[in-house]
């Protein structure tokens, strides 16, 4: 059986599968990514036993097409991330918002929420792990919730296994490296594993930013959605905004990245500095 080779790949195809991802993701694909496309669809249309592109979207449009559309989405995700990206973030939260919270939430007895809404293969989660366990060390009372969630059933399950190359977790001080992870032997040697003490305190859900209801509870005190809203066009950019401001506490914090404005989207958050927002 002969594969399908980006000179095979048709308009009418390539069409169709810009319009089921944006779809299922809002994630728009320009004009220039059949080369993109091509790369990432190949092993799957291999594995599934399809020698064409019309063919795949075939089985994307029907009955049996749920569950493709899903690992077409996933493959097509963009998942670029590294511990402690963008540092500023991070020195925010331990300076500003926590120790404006802590003392209510200590008084009231209530758990610490943060949200990590696009947490690709784990690092971004696992650094604020790292971040409030160091930070609330000086508050052994205290409690909090981390809940980490991507539209990628397969970066979850990557997220889930906490492993990661020596060279990945380099941005990680030394002194946490040791505290936090363990370090890989044998077979292993070079790989480091986030410990499951601290690991098993994030719990990890599959969640599409478009989706009516996320499996997350209400009145998130930090909720990080950071070098998402990047893929998304305007529109698509409102509603994730404005849906993801219904799940913040009032006076809780939305996180997007350094390169990503809310500019002339109606959320009714106030901008605190760059990337950074407050709901009133």
């Amino acid at each position: 059986m002969r594969f399908s080779s980006e000179a095979d790949f048709s308009e009418k195809a390539y069409q169709t599968l810009v319009e089921l991802v944006y779809k299922h993701s809002r994630i728009r694909l320009g004009s220039d990514k059949h080369t993109l496309l091509t790369n990432r669809l190949r092993k799957r249309l291999i594995t599934l036993g399809i020698s064409s592109y019309d063919e795949y979207c075939d089985l994307l449009q029907s009955v049996n097409g749920v569950e493709e559309i899903e690992h077409l989405v996933d493959l097509i995700s963009t998942n670029h991330t590294k511990f402690y990206r963008e540092p500023e973030h991070f020195n925010f939260l331990t300076r500003s918002i926590l120790p404006g919270l802590m003392p209510q939430l200590l008084s009231e007895k209530t758990p610490l929420r943060i949200w990590s809404a696009a947490a690709s293969s784990g690092e971004e989660p696992y650094t604020l792990a790292i971040v409030l366990s160091e930070y609330l060390r000086a508050y052994p009372s205290a409690d909090w919730n981390l809940i980490a969630s991507d539209i990628s059933r397969r970066m979850i399950a990557k997220a889930q296994q906490a492993v990661y190359s020596m060279d990945s977790v380099q941005p990680v001080p030394v002194e946490l490296l040791k505290r936090y992870f363990q370090k890989g032997v044998g077979p292993a040697e070079g790989y480091c594993r986030f410990k499951p003490e601290l690991r098993q305190r994030v719990r990890f859900e599959r969640v599409n930013l478009f989706q009516n209801e996320y499996p997350v509870p209400l009145k998130q005190h930090v909720i990080f959605c950071r070098n998402v809203m990047i893929y998304f066009d305007p529109p698509s950019r409102a509603i994730a905004v404005q849906r993801l401001a219904r799940y913040l506490a009032p006076g809780g914090y939305l996180f997007v990245g350094h390169s990503e404005s809310l500019l002339g989207i109606r959320h009714g958050l106030v901008s605190i500095k760059q990337g950074i927002y407050r709901r009133p």
